[in-house]
């Protein structure tokens, strides 16, 4: 299978445009910089070890169909190790090591709604609810990371952004640390809600993400918007 054969199907919107993640995938094959770029991933694949596995590299808009969408959460790249990455953003297959940074986001949860930590890092629960977690830079040589950058993903899922805020119902973005807080310009926030704060990572989180209370602020936003609020727990 190559990897245009892995973009995501239609998902429709009832009693609107038919805008999806097809069309987005669509438009961007229109572009040099796509085929570039999928030049270069489909390269990489053939002759290193590249994280997510292929099949998963656009797993965060099949997991999360377009119509779905309530919530973005913004990553830069994919773990670096071996059975980690599935294309979601912080999160990580079950059985693996939960990382830091989702430590500190389960922390985070548990004082902010009073919810169990979860035992596992898949975040999937979240994806089939309306999450879109994307990372900047969505593809990365093992063990080698940034490898991917500069290559052409930071235009694809630039892209990606304005294509949610344009076309997307209202939405609350997540943006943790300055790099996602740069984001924020690709947002209508005539249309969407951004929530922003430092990065959970355990050099940051310290320092404005503890506290930060992004769960129940996004409910809270979903409520005022007119959108069903978002179930947080992460099933065992």
């Amino acid at each position: 299978m190559s990897l245009a054969e892995q973009f995501p199907g239609k998902y429709a919107k009832k009693g609107e445009k038919k805008m999806n993640w097809e069309e987005f995938f669509e438009q961007e094959q229109q572009q040099a910089y796509f085929h570039d770029l999928m030049a270069f991933v489909e390269g990489e694949y053939a002759e290193k070890t590249v994280y997510p596995p292929r099949e998963q590299l656009f797993s965060c808009f099949r997991e999360c169909p377009f119509a779905s969408v309530r919530a973005v959460i913004l990553g830069q790249d994919p773990y670096i190790h071996a059975h980690q990455a599935h294309g979601l953003c912080f999160s990580v297959n079950r059985g693996e090591k939960i990382p830091p940074s989702l430590k500190n986001i389960y922390k985070e949860l548990h004082d902010d709604l009073g919810l169990p930590v979860p035992a596992h890092g898949s975040l999937l629960d979240w994806a089939h609810q309306g999450v879109l977690m994307m990372n900047a830079v969505m593809s990365v040589e093992a063990g080698k990371s940034g490898r991917h950058r500069k290559k052409g993903w930071e235009t694809f899922t630039d892209h990606a952004i304005r294509f949610v805020s344009d076309h997307a119902r209202p939405s609350v973005f997540l943006l943790w640390g300055n790099w996602a807080k740069e984001k924020a310009a690709l947002v209508d926030d005539r249309r969407h809600r951004i929530i922003m704060s430092a990065h959970p990572s355990p050099l940051s989180a310290y320092h404005g993400f503890f506290g930060s209370r992004p769960f129940s602020r996004t409910n809270a936003f979903l409520r005022e918007l007119g959108r069903e609020e978002i179930d947080w727990r992460v099933r065992e």
